[in-house]
């Protein structure tokens, strides 16, 4: 027995005007991500630009910035992957704490991480008790960058095991492959898409790290902090130079993730 539809109201039960909408609004937040990238390629001489990246202070920051994110991030690579494994492969109450630890530094204000940080190895350290003194220096750089962006590796490594069976784990161990065989030549292949794209994510977030490396460090600048000094010295046509080589690097990022179609949030 049929019926008649209500105004606004298809045959298939959807109403027209919200099912307009829902894209419509989607693509509000799409062109708030992508305007500002196209008005910065709009608007500056591309020529002007790269004449600017040659100077002295573009390029000594983003050599620093470059080694230390390097180092930070084979940091998180080292110690951060047998903890992502260990939380894949583990339910208990204490693997639950870890796994809070490691997701703190994403949730903290990066200055309030500088401000933990300079509690243990400022120039007051443990409340004196300590000489060990990051303040100022390429050590204390890639201090903050680790604590910042070491959990993206963790956290991408442990989805990335989770999605391994564990039957083919067991399979491996009873032809007699020990453990470290068994990562080597199964655990390890399996999630590789995943733990590259962690370590990608993790050297993006430590070149981009601000506000844990200012309060540490800020000596040597990284690009970051260079961004910020020459804002404030000098206005945003001196910051954009610098500026165009982290949003190199983002873009870079977004590429070679989605080349290896592995991400974080599945």
């Amino acid at each position: 027995m049929s019926r008649t539809l209500s105004r606004g109201e298809t045959s298939a039960g959807h109403t027209v005007g919200v099912r307009e909408l829902v894209p419509a609004l989607g693509a509000v937040l799409l062109l708030y991500f992508v305007v500002p990238v196209l008005v910065l390629v709009i608007t500056y001489s591309p020529a002007a630009l790269l004449t600017s990246l040659t100077e002295t202070y573009v390029i000594n920051a983003a050599v620093t910035s470059l080694v230390a994110a390097l180092g930070s991030t084979t940091i998180a690579v080292v110690f951060g992957l047998p903890l992502a494994y260990w939380l894949s492969r583990n339910t208990s109450v204490l693997a639950t704490a870890a796994m809070g630890a490691v997701v703190l530094p994403l949730v903290l204000p990066p200055v309030v991480s500088g401000m933990l940080l300079l509690t243990v190895v400022g120039p007051n350290g443990l409340g004196g008790l300590t000489d060990l003194t990051l303040t100022r220096s390429l050590l204390g750089v890639i201090a903050a960058q680790t604590f910042v962006a070491s959990p993206f590796f963790v956290v991408t490594a442990k989805a990335a095991f989770d999605g391994i069976d564990d039957r083919l784990e067991e399979a491996s161990r009873s032809l007699g492959r020990d453990w470290v065989g068994t990562m080597r030549s199964v655990t390890v292949p399996l999630a590789k898409p995943g733990l590259l794209a962690g370590l990608v994510l993790t050297f993006a977030r430590a070149m981009g790290e601000f506000g844990a490396t200012m309060m540490l460090a800020y000596y040597p600048r990284t690009l970051p902090v260079q961004i910020w000094a020459s804002f404030i010295s000098d206005g945003l046509d001196a910051a954009l130079p610098v500026a165009v080589v982290l949003l190199g690097v983002a873009l870079g990022t977004l590429l070679v993730v989605h080349a290896l179609r592995a991400t974080p949030w599945r």
